[in-house]
């Protein structure tokens, strides 16, 4: 059996907590509150504990950190140091060097590190993927995100920092490279520079493209990826029900003269089969944690992700600073 403790015991963390004690894995959970460290170990059946505790307790095999992102790195060095597996909620830190710290320290002591990118382990997520690499579109050209909802607004990390990991990590897999050119402009309307609406194209090698349209202050969810090639498109969308999440799309573009004639095609439905990302996601820590292999969403690849966070970071347009 592996035994998995919990730090943070927040919205986000009962929902990790109830899918890690769903598998039978949730051992100790901690807080720097003490009664919601009381309340989880309750709702969940496992012990309080501290966090001094976590690190020195040798029955865990790992720990999952749910804490705010400026914590991460000073959290996990300290449970790497114990032999500790860590999974960190995305983002795996807000600077590169507290990324760097956590990745070094990973290998130092030979443990797995795992992060959050929740989308990567969606059965509609991973057909999409399949479908791309059996040819149903083609040869990739463009990868359109859409991630927007009503909240819940940070103050203390942007959206470039909070939603747009998810969609990163979900680009860079299906593109297979990182992107040669980044645009980025932003607003910040809740928080002054704090941008809470962010639109990014990346530019691939071989003239693919990428769209990442993200924002908090959205009055209706959009959860969308559109992956288009060069005979056609899958579009996953999350907000729609299971049997219709993921769609092909074999539209024909034929240039005629002067013009181009586009002849519509019926889409075509793509079976997946229904299950909680979330407890895929927790499985896939818990073997890492048992097996000492990483997860499809280890610390390269976090770092792949973190590092074209910092490039979006450093070429953000922020549209309502005054000083520009």
């Amino acid at each position: 059996m592996t035994n998995i403790g919990l730090i943070g015991c927040g919205m986000w963390g009962r929902n990790l907590a109830r899918n890690l004690a769903s598998l039978d894995a949730l051992a100790c959970v901690a807080d720097a509150t003490p009664e919601n460290t009381s309340d989880f170990a309750a709702a969940f059946n496992s012990q309080p504990a501290s966090f001094d505790d976590l690190c020195q307790n040798p029955s865990l095999d790992g720990v999952v950190i749910a804490t705010p992102a400026n914590s991460h790195a000073d959290i996990a060095l300290p449970l790497l140091a114990a032999g500790k597996h860590v999974y960190i909620e995305k983002p795996l830190a807000l600077s590169m060097n507290d990324a760097t710290r956590i990745a070094a320290a990973a290998k130092e002591h030979d443990r797995q590190v795992m992060v959050g990118h929740l989308i990567r382990y969606h059965t509609a997520f991973i057909e999409l993927q399949t479908q791309l690499a059996a040819g149903a579109i083609g040869d990739l050209r463009h990868i359109q995100a859409t991630r927007l909802a009503m909240g819940r607004i940070r103050n203390t990390e942007s959206v470039l920092f909070d939603l747009c990991p998810h969609d990163l990590s979900l680009v860079l897999a299906l593109t297979g490279t990182t992107p040669a050119h980044i645009s980025c402009a932003g607003a910040s309307h809740i928080t002054p520079g704090i941008v809470d609406i962010l639109s990014t194209v990346l530019g691939f090698p071989g003239s693919v493209s990428a769209h990442l349209n993200t924002g908090w202050i959205n009055p209706v969810k959009q959860h969308c990826l559109t992956v288009t090639g060069t005979t056609g498109s899958l579009v996953f969308d999350d907000t729609k029900p299971w049997d219709e999440k993921l769609t092909l799309f074999t539209d024909d573009i034929r240039q005629d003269g002067d013009y181009f004639t586009i002849t519509r095609q019926p889409p075509q439905p793509i079976a997946i089969a229904e299950s909680e990302p979330l407890k895929d996601e927790m499985r896939a820590f818990i073997r890492a944690c048992a097996s000492g292999n990483p997860a499809p969403t280890d610390i390269e690849d976090a770092l792949a992700v973190q590092v074209v966070l910092e490039q979006m970071q450093h070429q953000l347009v922020d549209m309502t600073d005054s000083t520009r």
